[in-house]
């Protein structure tokens, strides 16, 4: 079998709790974001905006806005809730912000631009799996907050965070989960 058609079949994401921070190599990671560019456009508009979150700004961003964006929409917050908020980026070696930028078109819909934001966040997650790193995209409240969207060179007004894609390494396999049935999500018109 094709071997990235059978990696495709048994790709998996480590999910970002169960990461750990180590060594992303630059050249792994200017590889990533160039398989995460490259994804079909309607029209060459790049309606996706990316900001790679690493190093020392891992932390900055937790202190400066993951804890105190919590604290103000969930005052009774604890201690450990805070915490976790605040160190959410050190679980990984880099977190990629992938801004969803729509760009005023008069034959291209706001739609296909979105799908193809979704496609950055598919290229770069499956990339970084190719390349043996654990990878996990998510979309949490914090991809609703303004702060964070400004943070990451966008407009709160027009913009959208389609999601953050987690970068790191594996303490062990990820577990495979429920997939759907073939015959349940998938219809062949013949006629």
């Amino acid at each position: 079998m094709n071997n990235l058609v059978n990696f495709l079949k048994t790709r998996r994401s480590t999910t970002a709790k169960t990461m750990i921070a180590g060594h992303i190599k630059e050249s792994d990671l200017n590889d990533i974001l160039a398989c995460g560019i490259r994804v079909p456009d309607h029209g060459a508009l790049n309606p996706w905006y990316l900001t790679v979150i690493k190093d020392n700004a891992r932390s900055r961003i937790g202190k400066e806005i993951l804890a105190t964006e919590y604290v103000l929409n969930n005052p009774e917050a604890t201690e450990e809730d805070i915490d976790f908020e605040k160190n959410r980026f050190l679980r990984a070696s880099a977190v990629v912000a992938v801004l969803f930028k729509p760009v005023s078109h008069p034959k291209i819909p706001s739609w296909e631009m979105e799908l193809s934001t979704g496609a950055v966040c598919s290229n770069i997650l499956v990339a970084a799996q190719s390349l043996g790193y654990a990878a996990q995209w998510l979309t949490e409240w914090y991809s609703y907050n303004e702060r964070m969207i400004k943070e990451v060179g966008g407009k709160p007004e027009t913009d959208k965070l389609a999601g953050f894609i987690y970068i790191g390494n594996k303490e062990k396999e990820p577990v495979e989960r429920r997939r759907p049935k073939i015959e349940n999500v998938i219809n062949f018109l013949t006629e």
